[in-house]
């Protein structure tokens, strides 16, 4: 198959090198085999539990339910995987916290290069088992306290239960997290993402399910039905624009003699995105988010059971801190993965530079500049995301699809975006593999 060195893959190349390239085969492979591990593990029982009791007690609970929604349906069943990828998020969302406070994490980080990157990545599991422990022991506390009509979930309530309980949940919690590690390196990459898509996905025919069954019980509802789904689709395409937006910076590089040969003035672009933490922003405040609801769950405190009330997913609090993490994290993302002053000290030592723009501290402010304002864009957009779907389910009343489109679909059109475009690298990098062997 003639393939051009200088555009990107087809469609076609890419299923004909996902069907016959055994090194892009064997990653698929490999991340479907992972997938499917970890859905099995979502239906095995924790010990000791009566599942019919626990389901039947749950039943209508809007914190399990958005809960649900990142663990695949692994809370209103409780699975061994029903902590699934969220101790992870929370330990990175830790860590880079302390990353930005911490001198000697941001020197390992920065400085230390792969070999910094592993030390944070241990520090960042390890992090993730502590927090494991405490999410499972409140757990398990929390269970051995629902009953349904009389009769309580746990057969035999009592320390020996809370200890099964917390060895299980954080085993499987920890297996996750290596599954999604595994998926990263000898996958098609982004594990965690994935995992937390394929947990979206599983959720999907129910909710489709339910909003037809919706539909067909009330003729009513078919207006709202149609509406709502027109503006998830509308979203989709404005997900896809903004995920794909850039802003692109014009550089000029300087003359350069290279022997006898003189090179004339380049022409290039320095890419901005729109959206630089893509999907990161919106998961780390769903995240966050779930820390008070759980906690305010699973305690009979009554401050914190108000507490997670008025940040349940359905209340317009929820929705307003939500939208303030969102762009917090987009602004700290930001930071991230661009630093202007870097940025600046690399074009002065290539001797390229903005035209109209001095070299050096001037540069840096004017790159600081154009991202904070795209920044802010992005963050507004994730915002909407947020904000529009919950308030055209309030005004329609189809509730069936609750969740998804608050928290879920820019991850789903995101992870499978970044997926695709991984798949897509690989793809190419066979293609010079091929022309090198030739």
């Amino acid at each position: 198959m003639e393939s051009s060195r200088g555009k990107a893959p087809t469609a076609q190349e890419t299923f004909m090198q996902m069907a016959q390239a055994s090194g892009l085969r064997g990653r698929l492979l490999i991340t479907i085999g992972i997938l499917i591990l970890v859905r099995l593990g979502i239906f095995l029982p924790l010990p000791g539990i009566d599942r019919t009791i626990f389901t039947e007690a749950v039943k209508g609970n809007q914190v399990i339910s958005f809960l649900d929604i990142f663990s695949g349906g692994g809370f209103s069943t409780l699975g061994i995987f029903a902590l699934g990828i969220l101790p992870y998020i929370n330990a990175s969302i830790i860590m880079q916290l302390m990353t930005a406070a911490l001198p000697s994490l941001e020197n390992l980080q920065k400085n230390e290069g792969e070999a910094g990157r592993r030390k944070i990545s241990q520090y960042t599991r390890y992090v993730a088992l502590g927090w494991a422990l405490l999410q499972s022991l409140g757990i398990s506390i929390w269970v051995q306290s629902v009953a349904y009509q009389g009769t309580l979930a746990v057969v035999n309530p009592g320390p020996m239960f809370a200890i099964e309980c917390m060895l299980a949940l954080s085993a499987g919690s920890m297996f996750v997290m290596w599954a999604g590690e595994l998926v990263t390196e000898k996958g098609v990459g982004n594990g965690a993402s994935l995992l937390i898509f394929i947990s979206i996905v599983a959720g999907l025919p129910r909710s489709l399910g339910n909003t037809i069954a919706l539909a067909q019980q009330d003729s009513s509802r078919v207006g709202g039905v149609l509406l709502l789904m027109l503006i998830f689709l509308v979203m989709i395409v404005g997900i896809v624009f903004v995920q794909e937006g850039t802003r692109r910076i014009p550089i000029i590089s300087a003359r350069r003699q290279v022997g006898r040969k003189m090179f004339q003035e380049q022409k290039s672009y320095l890419p901005l995105r729109l959206n630089q933490g893509g999907v990161m922003p919106i998961i780390f405040a769903s995240s966050v988010l779930i820390v008070p609801a759980s906690i305010g769950q699973f305690s009979n405190n009554q401050v914190l059971v108000q507490i997670a009330n008025f940040l349940s997913p359905n209340s317009w609090g929820y929705v307003a801190l939500y939208l303030f993490l969102i762009v917090g994290f987009s602004f700290f993302f930001s930071s991230l993965i661009v630093n202007p002053v870097d940025l600046s000290q690399n074009l002065k030592k290539m001797g390229s530079s903005i035209p109209g723009i001095r070299p050096g501290t001037a540069t840096s402010t004017y790159i600081s500049g154009v991202l904070n304002r795209l920044t802010f864009l992005g963050a507004i957009f994730l915002g909407a995301i947020a904000i529009v779907p919950t308030a055209i389910e309030r005004a329609t009343g189809v509730t069936t699809f609750s969740g998804i489109g608050a928290t879920s679909l820019l991850i789903l059109v995101g992870v499978a975006i970044e997926t695709s475009k991984q798949i897509q690298t690989y793809v190419i990098s066979q293609r010079y593999e091929g022309m090198v062997k030739q």
